[in-house]
């Protein structure tokens, strides 16, 4: 038996907690040597085995008609488009390495995600982001942006993917922990996706791709833990990547599923070789036996746990049919990959790490992969008290503005609504030549499924406001506006991948607003039929600051892939032409609260959610789908942030057209205009066909009303002038980057 001493610093170096040192002990009936100890601390951190939530996780709908692979069983969910293709998709966070180092931390979380699409055989033909910063008159959050989007366009760029839509948000909560969610979108025969999975004894396993290095060691224990200002000395765990060789690797793993020669693959991304060969048998009941000195360095004196636990980017682990080995080895020299036999699947169920002759790890495969063995089932989560506080808010509290275009100046500066356009444009949109929305806005991205008569609809979606406010309710409002922008695109809705961003889930407060959000998701997903495929949970996405403890605004954004069947029914945003009447579908309702106006301009910031009810949702959804497929409206385009005026601004600067509209004297004008109540959507019809527009509306059960409508440059509201479209165009799509030219004040 080792001395307390030396297991204490064992424990110390690795990570485990002593319960779980002693666990580790009973599964191996003897004490772990440091390689093993590792293993098993990176396989049971929160990053890797979601202890803290998979109980949770588990009760999100996974059923549905167009799943092909369901959540937690390969690299990515897989749902079927028709036409014998499947969509694989996914969506995942990179928070603290970007913390650490956002150039690098963002451009390998595009990297990560976009292998985790094509390690099942399909093409990635879109990117998706999600990004949340610090206020930009914090000097660091305006660091943090810049590195970020350099990183991320760095990558995709040189990829060759196009960035098809995405979203960002600023709030103070960020300003030392960003959040860098990125989303890929592929394409692959329903026939023919490859599996993560170790089959058939005596098959040989091999490493394809760069050679091992020291950076991002031990990256999932990194991403295990809260930020602080000794972060920076972890910078070892951040990878860094080369995306011209991932395009290599994608194009020889494309080419090598041709031949029929692997029989299961896994790309290396947290905890490395450990995780890909634990995950891969698990799945197998099988075991494998990896000779460490056959894997390809870069780095000299490198210890065994350093080698296996690597993330190296860039890296496959590849199962090949024994006999087929030349097909594999033959295409990796075509493309100038390094490919090399590093070991083979057996029959026991355990993973053997060889130097050479020399045992240096034996572990049992169901133990050191499940993640049940190191879950904490029970973990206390209590309502925060500032919650029963939101209830006793009242919009008569807050004085309506005498001047509405002061207000609207303001929201239209705001970089929280602004246009992102200096963001998209560091981006490639149109790599590929695939995406239908370049040039046609939708609320939406829009991918065209060549040889078909179908486009792929994509979103990414969540308000951390709302969530902060009510998780529950936020969080359902999520999954809804996705739906919803697939719908105003013209498309059915299929599934949802999420991005689960949280703070310590050890404080009460934080797990219950995890675990309030997943049942909100669970209801919402339900409600429309959307099975959730797959996704990601970063923890501890928080800042030691001055004492303090500083949590992320609460995160859970919605990924979600729809169809639209018929690319001629396309919808887009905006306006097309002076005449057209504009109306709204939905209700409008006194309601601002945790609107970006009371937040921004009365500088209120507890309120609760927005009103909102999943059935009146479902109803206008319904409706609009019906408009769209019966070609009786011109445009349609969701109110979400910023409220009516925001959406009519949107809709308007499309096409450098104006609008003239009438608020609703029954509803306070500020709520009318900038208020954030869902389930609404704005549409244009043609004159020659309102008639049939009113006749259609008036045979449903959904409440609807005249706006105005569209002008040829002039904004109008009550027969107030606010200004031409030019000059208010000129404002919003360059307020972002005037704000980041201003001067920071902290």
């Amino acid at each position: 038996m080792l001395p307390k001493e030396k297991t204490d610093e064992m424990t110390q170096k690795s990570g485990v907690s002593p319960e779980e040192f002693d666990r580790i002990k009973g599964i191996l009936g003897r004490t772990p040597n440091q390689t093993e100890l590792y293993i098993f601390a990176a396989m049971w951190s929160e990053h890797t085995s979601y202890r803290h939530s998979l109980k949770w996780i588990k009760k999100l709908p996974r059923k549905g008609d167009c799943v092909l692979v369901e959540a937690g069983t390969e690299n990515a969910g897989l749902i079927s488009i028709g036409n014998g293709l499947a969509c694989a998709f996914k969506i995942e966070s990179h928070n603290h390495p970007c913390a650490v180092e956002p150039f690098h931390g963002a451009s390998t979380g595009v990297g990560g995600i976009n292998r985790d699409i094509f390690t099942m055989g399909a093409k990635p033909i879109a990117q998706l982001n999600s990004l949340r910063f610090g206020n930009l008159n914090s000097k660091l959050a305006r660091q943090y942006m810049k590195k970020v989007i350099q990183g991320i366009g760095y990558y995709n760029n040189a990829f060759g993917t196009p960035m098809i839509a995405g979203e960002i948000f600023f709030d103070g909560s960020f300003t030392h922990n960003p959040l860098v969610n990125t989303m890929s979108v592929g394409i692959v025969k329903e026939d023919s996706y490859i599996r993560a999975v170790s089959k058939g004894a005596g098959n040989l396993v091999y490493l394809l791709g760069a050679p091992t290095g020291e950076d991002g060691i031990r990256g999932a224990l990194f991403a295990s833990k809260e930020i602080t200002g000794d972060s920076v000395q972890e910078l070892a765990s951040v990878q860094v990547g080369d995306p011209f060789i991932e395009r290599l690797l994608l194009e020889a793993i494309l080419e090598m599923n041709e031949t029929g020669a692997i029989a299961g693959m896994q790309d290396l991304g947290a905890s490395g070789i450990a995780c890909a060969v634990a995950e891969m048998s698990a799945k197998g009941h099988l075991g494998m036996k990896i000779d460490l000195d056959k894997i390809p360095l870069r780095s000299i004196d490198m210890d065994p746990w350093e080698i296996v636990l690597s993330e190296t980017q860039e890296r496959m682990i590849l199962v090949v049919k024994k006999g087929q080995e030349k097909k594999i080895e033959a295409v990796a020299a075509k493309w100038n990959l390094i490919c090399t036999q590093i070991g083979e699947v057996i029959k026991e169920t355990n993973l053997l790490f060889y130097n050479g002759s020399r045992k240096v790890a034996e572990l049992p495969v169901m133990a050191v992969n499940s993640g049940d063995v190191a879950t904490v089932d029970e973990r206390e989560d209590k309502e925060p008290e500032f919650y029963q506080e939101l209830k006793s808010f009242s919009i008569q509290s807050v004085p309506e503005p005498k001047n509405l275009k002061e207000v609207f100046f303001s929201l239209l500066k705001n970089p929280n609504l602004a246009s992102k356009r200096w963001i998209y444009e560091q981006f490639d949109t149109m790599a590929g030549v695939g995406n239908m929305a370049a040039n046609f806005p939708s609320d939406a991205g829009v991918v065209n499924v060549k040889g078909t008569d179908s486009a792929l609809l994509m979103t990414v979606d969540c308000n951390g406001r709302y969530v902060k406010a009510n998780p529950g309710r936020g969080t359902q409002i999520a999954v809804a506006e996705a739906a919803r922008n697939i719908v105003c695109t013209g498309g059915e809705p299929l599934a949802v991948t999420n991005c689960m961003n949280f703070g310590n889930p050890e404080n009460p407060e934080v797990y219950w607003q995890f675990v309030s959000a997943i049942k909100g998701m669970a209801k919402a997903c339900s409600h429309f039929n959307l099975p959730v495929t797959g996704g990601n949970v970063s923890f501890y996405n928080q800042y030691q600051f001055k004492g303090e403890t500083v949590p992320v605004m609460p995160t859970p954004v919605i990924g979600m892939v729809g169809l639209l069947k018929d690319k001629n029914n396309h919808m887009t945003l905006a306006f097309k032409s002076k005449g057209d009447m504009i109306y709204l579908v939905g209700k409008s309702k006194n309601d601002i609260s945790s609107s970006e106006y009371l937040h921004s301009y009365h500088h209120i910031e507890q309120s609760p959610a927005p009103c909102f009810n999943l059935e009146e949702e479902l109803k206008v959804q319904q409706v609009v789908k019906s408009l769209i497929q019966h070609h009786l409206i011109r445009s349609c385009h969701d109110v979400s942030n910023g409220g009516l005026i925001m959406t009519l601004v949107e809709s308007a600067v499309a096409r450098n057209l104006g609008f003239d509209i009438t608020t609703d004297a029954e509803i306070r004008t500020d709520a009318f205009l900038f208020g954030e109540s869902q389930s609404r959507i704005v549409v244009s019809v043609a004159s020659s066909r309102e008639t049939e527009f009113l006749d259609f509306m008036m045979s449903r059960d959904v409440p609807y009303s005249a706006l105005g409508h569209v002008t040829k440059e002039e904004l109008r509201i009550d027969d107030v002038s606010f200004g031409f479209i030019s000059d208010i165009k000129k404002e919003y799509e360059n307020a972002l980057e005037v704000s980041l030219n201003e001067p920071t004040i902290i």
